[in-house]
């Protein structure tokens, strides 16, 4: 269940609202945000099944005037380096001149009757600020059917460093929404710190 909203006071609501191991996300992302305002967020729980066992992982996304904070925590069952359960948090903290793109892809059902404003029955929100990149490469071909000739490689490399997918039957309409009005907060954001041309 994600949630979005404007205030520090918020995001902590909205972190114990999901029940997920409230006190130690909300210590590191609070821990990262330090004494800036948070201009949005998204809190989004996620399950998932793993052979016989139950994995929830949440991922936190906070929009600071300067920055972009993104906290993931995962919960891991006892194993042979741990003979308790436990959970690992991380915080990543992005100054948002360094985001290169965001990305928001929808799924909409019936295109043809589609209304503006209508919730899309899926958002997948695509950040990338350099950290990670996915390279696919396939062997190039010429458009000679008959060529044996080695023509090397083409491709593409696609900023990949975090994406989001929620869903209108997984997690409600109200989170779909939330996801996009924090991609629009983020989208604005890093459009009013993006260098103007000739300075």
């Amino acid at each position: 269940m994600a949630k979005t909203g404007t205030t520090t006071q918020g995001l902590r609501a909205a972190i114990e609202r999901s029940g997920y191991y409230p006190a130690l996300v909300a210590e590191a992302v609070e821990a990262a945000v330090g004494g800036e305002d948070v201009a949005s967020y998204v809190v989004h729980q996620e399950t998932t099944f793993d052979a016989n066992e139950v994995r929830r992982h949440v991922t936190v996304l906070v929009l600071t005037p300067s920055r972009f904070i993104v906290s993931h925590t995962d919960e891991q069952a006892a194993d042979n380096s741990s003979p308790s359960p436990y959970a690992t948090t991380s915080t990543e903290s992005v100054k948002l001149d360094r985001i290169s793109s965001v990305v928001v892809s929808r799924v909409v059902a019936n295109p043809e009757s589609y209304t503006p404003g209508t919730v899309p029955r899926e958002v997948v929100l695509t950040i990338g600020w350099g950290a990670v990149s996915r390279i696919d490469l396939e062997p190039a071909a010429c458009g000679d059917p008959n060529c044996d000739a080695d023509h090397g490689y083409t491709g593409n490399a696609t900023a990949d460093d975090l994406s989001l997918r929620v869903s209108e039957a997984g997690d409600g309409p109200d989170t779909v929404r939330q996801t996009l009005t924090f991609a629009q907060a983020l989208s604005e954001a890093t459009a009013a710190t993006a260098p103007t041309a000739g300075r």
